[in-house]
């Protein structure tokens, strides 16, 4: 599963439960729970997982 993360740093996401527009600072996967997580600009200290964030279209 490494290397397949859904989004790219700079690009825009929506938080899924707050519907707010957020831009991804960074992401890294974590091993021991086999997924990626997130950090975006406009909260550096939270990090989401990937099924907390969805694509705008």
């Amino acid at each position: 599963m490494a290397g397949k993360n859904k989004f790219q740093s700079g690009e825009r996401v929506t938080i899924r439960t707050t519907d707010e527009y957020v831009t991804i600072n960074k992401w890294m996967y974590v091993k021991n729970m086999k997924q990626y997580s997130y950090t975006v600009k406009e909260h550096p200290s939270t990090f989401y997982f990937e099924d907390e964030l969805m694509k705008n279209d």
